[in-house]
């Protein structure tokens, strides 16, 4: 992917691969099944069993090739190994109950909570985060003015 470029806006930018991400093997509703396979040279030579499924995914950039957590999170994921805690909030226990009828564990954003009526979350799912029953999904960006696909 090194060699190739990409026109925006009349201007031409190389791209690079991004080298901290991976495709992934993908498993029921567990989207990061935990096998990583990378997209740059380096990185774990893994073996790819009979039957499994991958996400053989291909990031670019226009920056370094390099990413990084930015901005605030709009997207989440139940966490597929979440641990068995009590939820002392009423409200928490009620949107992690909307969570497992709606989403399972695959992403959703908090705007869909709103449109389904979960209104007045923000608390309730600080709560669940920080118990680590659901995973953040932060924007990810490499350095500013550089385009991430």
């Amino acid at each position: 992917m090194e060699s190739f470029e990409v026109q925006i806006k009349g201007k031409t930018f190389p791209i690079k691969s991004i080298r901290n991400l991976n495709g992934h093997n993908i498993g029921h509703y567990r989207v990061h099944g935990g096998k990583s396979v990378p997209t740059a040279k380096g990185g774990p030579n893994i073996k790819m069993e009979e039957g499994e499924l991958y996400a053989i995914e291909t990031f670019a950039s226009t920056g370094k090739g390099l990413i990084h957590e930015d901005g605030e999170c709009s997207h989440f994921m139940k966490n597929f190994d979440a641990p068995m805690v009590p939820l002392r909030h009423p409200k928490a226990k009620g949107l992690l109950k909307h969570i497992d009828q709606h989403y399972s564990t695959l992403a959703f954003c908090r705007r869909w909570l709103d449109r389904a009526g979960e209104t007045g979350h923000i608390m309730a799912l600080k709560s669940l985060v920080n118990a680590g029953i659901i995973d953040p999904c932060p924007p990810l960006a490499d350095k500013p003015g550089s385009y991430t696909a």
